[in-house]
């Protein structure tokens, strides 16, 4: 039996957390999460997916505002674990935590590291058109995800995934890849493989001004642009003083000379935009302070959409 700690947030640590408590080989000890934060129109406090199921558990809840509050290590220590488990917990793991058990702190992280390294990696490989990632596992080190590896497992980005699919395809196989993991380090069999310096390539966290629609950019470019961004952050565009958010689009084979961003057409209830090198069509849009919707539904309560996005 391995004795573990729980790091993690976000439903993305869900499955990983699941996983632990399922398996007949591993005790989850203890969980470490975020505090409470306001969430929704109502800004009620609302508290972190992996609390939530923890207590459903009886497991003892730890939620410092900081990794180097004075409760953190006393309370790590008293759990008497093997190790200690990351997955999305939303913040960097001091020397002091990653040394206090015997096989320290083993993270999954969705890429195949050494490619997309930081916050925001199964963003960046659908931005970037990637049509293959994945999940590793690791040794957490000194660096932003520059430790060991112990395992990795490929995963195909389909033609129609956004970061909300690929995320839930990537969390659930990932428990299964903590479990092997740490079941093999348990028994001395895992293997610890230093990262290549060849092929680094960061992900950092994508700012808003980032998630603006570029409309001169080619279209396949604006495609993966919308699909990497959707739901979270989401990729938007003005419309004179409106903005929306736009969470599906389509690539018409059509050419366009038209400036880009201006609308072509709403015939047929499409909203048709020229790009840098096409027509993209926007199938879902959520306008500022309202619901998400086709853009059938949209149109018809709009009259004479025309001029230009930004």
């Amino acid at each position: 039996m391995i004795r573990c700690i729980f790091m993690g947030t976000p439903a993305f640590a869900l499955p990983t957390l699941t996983a632990l408590f399922a398996s007949p080989a591993i005790e989850v000890t203890g969980v470490l999460t975020q505090p409470d934060r306001p969430a929704g129109r109502g800004k009620k406090q609302t508290p972190p997916p992996v609390k939530e199921i923890s207590l459903t558990k009886r497991i003892d809840v730890l939620q410092p505002e900081s990794l180097k509050d004075p409760e953190v290590l006393p309370w790590l220590a008293r759990q008497n674990a093997d190790c200690i488990v990351v997955v999305a917990y939303g913040g960097f793991v001091p020397k002091a935590i990653r040394n206090l058990t015997p096989f320290g702190c083993i993270n999954l992280h969705p890429s195949l590291l050494p490619r997309y390294r930081g916050a925001a990696p199964m963003q960046w490989a659908i931005l970037n058109g990637d049509t293959v990632t994945g999940n590793s596992t690791m040794y957490l080190a000194a660096g932003w995800d520059d430790g060991d590896l112990i395992y990795q497992e490929k995963e195909s980005i389909l033609p129609d995934d956004d970061y909300g699919s690929l995320s839930e395809r990537l969390a659930h196989k990932g428990g299964a890849l903590i479990v092997k993991s740490l079941v093999d380090i348990a028994a001395g069999t895992a293997p610890r493989v230093p990262q290549p310096h060849e092929g680094i390539v960061m992900a950092p966290m994508i700012s808003n001004e980032q998630c603006r629609i570029d409309w001169s950019q080619p279209c396949q470019t604006i495609f993966n642009h919308v699909r990497g961004l959707t739901p979270i952050p989401g990729a938007f565009t003005m419309y004179g003083d409106e903005r929306w958010k736009i969470s599906k689009t389509e690539i018409l084979k059509q050419a366009s000379e038209t400036e880009p961003g201006t609308i072509l057409t709403t015939e047929f209830n499409t909203i048709r935009v020229a790009a840098g090198d096409g027509v993209i069509e926007i199938l879902e849009l959520q306008p500022a302070g309202k619901r998400k919707m086709a853009a059938a539904d949209f149109l018809r309560g709009v009259r004479d959409l025309t001029g230009k996005l930004s």
